[in-house]
């Protein structure tokens, strides 16, 4: 015969197991939402290997500050690390960011470019501060496929399916150098452009090299593509700029369109967001766009 404290007892023992193993399930559901624990070294390494990217003498995409051992809190993207961005990836408690375009000033990020930089070692200490990583992705932004920075401003702009990786040169409906100004301004967020060319004129022929790629290679492109529009990021004033120029003095019709260097890249590093995230499950990724650095007076 079962006396009552037996039953109570048995229920209370039942109730236990009952509330144990609802503790355990929902600690392993739980454990189970948690992102999982990257290095940096290991964000690096996914990103070469999901790239299918091989080693580049000489890179400059190294570590400009961090280590590669610390574990990843989560990644920041950017054209430049600026002081904003590093302070804005600190709240975000990022410890990670991946920055297109130097930290440093120079293109190797060589801190010692200028003796007794003192901004230099402002950002420095602040970067230590905060224990924040940085690496450059440049050299490989370029080389993936399709290459990240282009196929980003090209997908801003709404022209994927114009687009070819294998050339900067792509078609889009005919319409005036203007509208093609007004199209590019709203699309990628830009305040003002430069340009050289009538905007009444009417433009089809693209070739679009965002960032700096040197006013040989753009002159190069302008030559071999024949592009109504040559649209960069930057070019020395006295190169590209002079050659659009005095080519339209001379038969030829090309317009020339300068976008500014942060603002013709970020597109891609925004992009990268896109192509990075699901490689990588719940480890949260931001873009922090590092903006236009100039005003216009």
């Amino acid at each position: 015969m079962t006396t009552p404290d037996q039953t109570n007892r048995r229920r209370f023992l039942a109730q236990a197991t009952l509330t144990a193993g609802t503790l355990l399930s929902s600690k392993m559901a739980f454990a189970g939402m948690q992102p999982q624990a990257y290095t940096v070294q290991q964000i690096i390494n996914l990103v070469l290997k999901e790239g299918n990217l091989k080693p580049i003498p000489d890179t400059v995409d190294t570590l400009k500050s961090g280590s590669p051992d610390q574990t990843v809190t989560g990644i920041v993207t950017t054209m430049f690390a600026t002081v904003s961005v590093i302070e804005q990836a600190a709240k975000l408690k990022a410890n990670f960011i991946i920055a297109h375009e130097p930290t440093f000033y120079n293109h190797r990020d060589d801190p010692d470019w200028v003796k007794g930089n003192e901004i230099v070692k402002k950002k420095l200490a602040l970067l230590e501060k905060h224990k924040i990583a940085v690496w450059r992705f440049h050299d490989y932004c370029h080389s993936l496929k399709p290459d990240a920075i282009r196929f980003g401003v090209v997908k801003k702009a709404g022209w994927i399916s114009h687009y070819n990786n294998d050339t900067a040169a792509l078609t889009v409906p005919a319409t005036t150098l203007g509208e093609l100004v007004k199209h590019l301004k709203t699309s990628l967020a830009i305040q003002k452009l430069r340009v050289v060319g009538d905007l009444s004129q009417s433009v089809s022929k693209l070739a679009i090299m965002p960032g700096a790629a040197g006013g040989q290679r753009q002159v190069a492109v302008a030559v071999a593509e024949k592009p109504d529009v040559l649209i960069v990021g930057e070019t020395p004033e006295w190169e590209g700029v002079e050659f659009a120029r005095d080519g339209r003095l001379l038969g030829s019709n090309m317009a020339l369109i300068v976008l500014g260097h942060a603002v013709s890249e970020e597109p891609g590093m925004e992009y990268f967001v896109e192509w990075l995230q699901p490689k990588i499950g719940q480890l949260k990724i931001t873009h922090l766009a590092s903006r236009d650095p100039f005003q216009w007076v």
